[in-house]
């Protein structure tokens, strides 16, 4: 996930496991650097496994995770990724604030699975980044960190840190991060293990888009893809698609739950 490679190998990770976090995310970081270390035949990447207070902690799905560190046992590392899932506004505190900012002093590079973003943000260590968490959290996201540039992909890295939406996003994250470290090579045997299709790339949407099945709004979508650089404007699209005015509102209103608005 960093994105200078530290000057030893192997590369250690470290992976802060807080209440409720999502497992499916952890083992999909997991396993890519696992496997890369298999195919490679030395150890590329170590990683560690930190709590709050050192003890195991229960996943979302209700199973429990042992660890090997509490926050003030755990080693200084190039990187770290904060896991969390469910309500993760409630793990939030001033300890944990503290200890976050005081690891990225020491020039940590921070990063967030899920919804781990959520204590990122309120740490103040996100402003001004461009950063994604799973899609179902992005509404209250944006209001409560309006600094903070909050997109529907699949993973980002910047050169300030890093984040994936969960789920099978940390896959494609594990895997960019063995292509910048290692080449094409490793990756692509490294996802052939894991039967993955040919890769996400970061812009990669979480979800397709909801396409309609009424065919004048399908004709309406391809016409406005086709003119992102230069929208066209309603009467035009209108033109294009050879209606009128108050057919084209009556067709939006049902197929997307809004007018359409004119381009400003």
């Amino acid at each position: 996930m960093r994105i200078q490679p530290p000057d030893t190998r192997p590369e250690r990770i470290g992976f802060l496991l807080l209440p409720r976090f999502a497992m499916v995310a952890f083992f999909s970081a997991i396993e890519p650097l696992r496997i890369a270390n298999r195919i490679n035949g030395e150890r590329l990447f170590e990683w560690d496994l930190i709590s709050r207070d050192g003890e195991p902690v229960i996943a979302s799905n209700g199973m429990t995770l042992n660890v090997g560190y509490s926050l003030y046992e755990a080693p200084l590392l190039p990187s770290l990724t904060v896991c969390a899932s469910f309500e993760p506004q409630s793990t939030i505190d001033d300890e944990l604030i503290a200890w976050l900012r005081e690891r990225a002093a020491t020039g940590c590079v921070l990063g967030g699975m899920d919804t781990g973003c959520y204590i990122l943000a309120a740490a103040g260590l996100l402003d001004d980044q461009t950063v994604t968490l799973h899609w179902e959290c992005l509404p209250d996201f944006r209001s409560r960190y309006p600094r903070v540039d909050a997109v529907e992909s699949i993973y980002e890295v910047t050169p300030e840190g890093f984040s994936c939406a969960g789920g099978s996003a940390a896959i494609d994250m594990s895997l960019d991060l063995i292509r910048r470290r290692h080449g094409e090579e490793l990756a692509t045997r490294v996802r052939d293990q894991l039967v993955h299709d040919q890769g996400r790339r970061p812009a990669s949407r979480q979800r397709d888009p909801v396409i309609p099945q009424e065919p004048l709004l399908q004709r309406a979508i391809a016409l406005m893809e086709a003119n992102l650089e230069t929208p066209l404007g309603i009467g035009e699209l209108a033109d294009e698609l050879d209606i009128s005015w108050r057919p084209r509102v009556r067709h939006f209103q049902p197929g997307f739950g809004l007018k359409p608005a004119p381009v400003v």
